[in-house]
């Protein structure tokens, strides 16, 4: 902790508090004390707690001689595992964490400054009613079915994953294996029972006759493409042809490779009645009920949607890592980039891209802070936002750009008021600016003059940590973390909301906790409303491909300098249509390798995949299941290679995006990419 500067906190944590005194004391903050500090007191020094529940927590600072000081405080805990302020620790997430407290020197010094670590134990709180979930179907004689529980504490809230004892009151009726599935075994009634940690649940079963004679299994197509969605429908059926419509139904799938040498261990899904093949083949589907059995067979071929991909034009940053980009029609009718940068004194560069074979750098901008992380532009072209963290004020903020001369920005205003804790991402429509503050929420401006943003609202969701948003008819979707995917009217109205008055919708919580962007893209072909959600891990650690964690170039006086970052993670897609009942349907996911931002038009998903470069990926179809990248979807990767870049031929896609046909990319070690696609033709069989 002792090197500890101003602008090293890592953007992951749970919390940061900024100005506020210790113990939480309504007394003026002193940042000159944070260079007299000589040593913390919190109390307590460890903490135990459960999941939802708070424990009062305190700092003090003292300098040498024993006098308490006032200095500012940085306080952050685990992410996903505790949240922590100046008052309070809250148990989030179950295992050891904890909470780090470090004294922050005074704006526009770079000094080491005292900090301590407090180990945080967090449990889960009693179990204490357990109820049994049916998986609406009836039992059979001689049919099985899933059954599920939910396990309730006393506040209502539900545990995760709970380790269930199940048993049945007579397993000549019915027994249960340790997975809840029931299987009939003969006519009478029967007590299912589920326990969890002492409590139990309790559910009557009565298992009838099974009054199927035959099944029958339609499919919506004979022939497919892998990636192609199949949807079955089986119907039990009695001796006088009378639907069966409570009949269980299982799935399963039989395989005939075309080239038996290359075939893999699993080569589709099948669920509920859609199949998806991620390998050429001869496929069969079985729907079984009972002793009856039932099938339909598909004849697979390969999706063939490689095309080729080709550098067009560059824009090289070679002296510092790039960040996020944006590509756009200025007001002159010229097209152009902006191009942020990463640790490295706050620049941003203004590039001409109406020549993508010849990018020109037009202007460049430096502002109070280390790093640019996010630069957008309204849809009119009218004005820019670049976002700030690490300022040496500590303000951080945005700054708005006037872009009536696109080629030569001037700086139009800043705006700091609630946004003091950096800024991550924003969102710009013509007449609002999104503005995500330290983390923790979203502010809205109002942008009719750009010399003079007006403050209108702000949405914080509790206990998540926001890292980006995106606006689309009305409704923000923000992604933050452990919370998923949060959807929030802001003038949809449907859900009463406006933009002064923002209304919670619905949120879904994505596998893994780690989400980091949210894209919604609206599918014409289908009308259905597609959020695209990414993870973002940055290293490894567990992985059997571990790789580096280094962000600066080779220094042959650093060992292990110079080798590239890697990560981890892929992005979900979650059928969105109607926002109280989303439902994940698919992912995209390249096991080596971790996303960051992406861009989808006209059914192509532009995924920045870190070091696996750009992938471009055909998301197109009535449906969408399993691993896109398993089923020959990507139709071209591009991976950015530059000799002499930051990082010597060290891909790191940051972003993507689609502008009039060229394909653009910014890549941390070596800047602005153009690329272009070439026709529709298979570039391989």
């Amino acid at each position: 902790m002792s090197d500890v500067r101003r602008w090293t906190f890592p953007f992951l944590t749970s919390v940061m508090v900024l100005g506020l005194p210790a113990m939480g004391e309504a007394q003026e903050v002193n940042p000159e004390d944070g260079l007299r500090v000589e040593h913390l007191v919190v109390e307590p020094s460890e903490i135990s707690t459960r999941v939802g529940e708070s424990v009062p927590f305190s700092v003090r600072a003292y300098d040498a001689e024993g006098n308490e000081l006032r200095p500012e405080i940085a306080i952050r805990g685990t992410m996903g595992g505790v949240w922590a302020d100046e008052e309070q620790v809250t148990g989030l997430g179950v295992g050891e964490h904890q909470v780090s407290v470090v004294v922050l020197p005074p704006p526009g010094v770079d000094a080491a400054t005292p900090g301590v670590s407090v180990p945080v134990h967090v449990d889960w709180p009693p179990v204490e009613s357990v109820e049994i979930v049916e998986p609406g179907e009836r039992l059979y004689a001689g049919t099985h079915a899933r059954f599920g529980v939910n396990a309730l504490h006393s506040d209502g809230s539900e545990r995760e994953y709970p380790e269930v004892g199940w048993s049945t009151s007579d397993s000549d009726i019915a027994t249960v294996d340790r997975f809840g599935r029931v299987a009939a075994q003969a006519p009478g009634t029967v007590e299912l029972r589920a326990e969890v940690e002492g409590a139990e649940g309790v559910r009557r079963l009565e298992v009838e006759p099974f009054p199927g004679n035959r099944i029958e299994v339609d499919a919506t197509m004979e022939e497919a493409r892998t990636g192609d969605v199949v949807h079955l429908e089986a119907r039990v059926l009695d001796e006088q042809g009378r639907e069966v419509s409570d009949a269980p139904v299982t799935w399963s799938l039989e395989y005939i490779p075309h080239d038996s040498i290359v075939a893999p261990g699993g080569p589709g899904q099948v669920e509920n009645g859609r199949f998806v093949a991620d390998w050429p083949g001869e496929y069969t589907i079985y729907a079984n009920s009972g002793h009856l059995q039932g099938w339909a067979s598909v004849q697979v071929q390969g999706r063939d949607v490689v095309r080729r991909i080709h550098e067009v034009g560059r824009g090289s940053v070679r002296d510092r890592r790039t960040s996020d980009f944006w590509v756009y029609e200025g007001v002159d009718g010229r097209d152009y980039a902006i191009t942020g940068t990463w640790g490295t004194g706050g620049f941003a560069y203004f590039w001409d891209v109406t020549d993508p074979g010849n990018i020109q750098l037009t202007d460049s901008i430096q502002v109070d802070a280390r790093t640019v992380n996010d630069v957008k532009v309204s849809p009119d072209g009218r004005y820019g936002v670049l976002t700030r963290e690490g300022a040496s004020d500590r303000r951080n903020g945005v700054v708005i750009m006037d872009l009536s001369d696109p080629a030569h920005p001037t700086v139009a205003a800043e705006y700091t008021e609630g946004l003091t804790g950096g800024v991550h991402n924003t969102f710009p429509t013509d007449d609002y600016l999104f503005a995500l503050s330290a983390g923790e929420k979203y502010v809205i401006l109002d942008m009719s003059d750009i010399y003079d943003p007006q403050y209108v609202s702000e949405y914080r969701h509790p206990n998540a940590r926001i890292h980006d948003i995106w606006v689309k008819d009305g409704i923000a979707y923000s992604a933050q973390w452990d919370a998923g995917v949060v959807a929030v009217d802001v003038g949809h109205g449907g859900w009463g909301g406006s933009i002064e008055e923002p209304v919670f919708i619905n949120n879904y919580e994505v596998p893994g906790g780690r989400t980091h962007e949210v894209i919604p893209y609206y599918q014409e072909e289908t009308g259905r409303l597609l959020l695209f959600a990414g993870d973002e891990i940055i290293g490894r650690s567990g992985y059997a491909l571990e790789g580096g964690n280094d962000r600066m170039p080779y220094d042959p006086e650093r060992p292990g300098s110079g080798t590239p970052r890697s990560t981890a993670g892929y992005m979900h897609i979650i059928d969105f249509t109607d926002p109280e009942k989303p439902q994940k349907i698919a992912r995209f996911h390249v096991p080596d390798y971790g996303t960051h931002n992406a861009w989808i038009e006209d059914d192509i998903l532009y995924q920045a995949y870190y070091e696996g470069g750009l992938r471009v990926v055909d998301v197109s179809g009535e449906d969408l299941m399993g691993n896109l990248y398993n089923q020959g979807r990507e139709i071209a990767v591009f991976k950015p290679y530059d000799p002499i870049g930051f990082q010597r031929n060290a891909p790191m896609v940051w972003s993507a995006q689609l502008h009039k046909g060229y394909i653009f990319l910014s890549d941390a070690n070596s800047g602005l990419w153009a690329l272009e696609l070439e026709p529709e033709e298979p570039a391989v069989p």
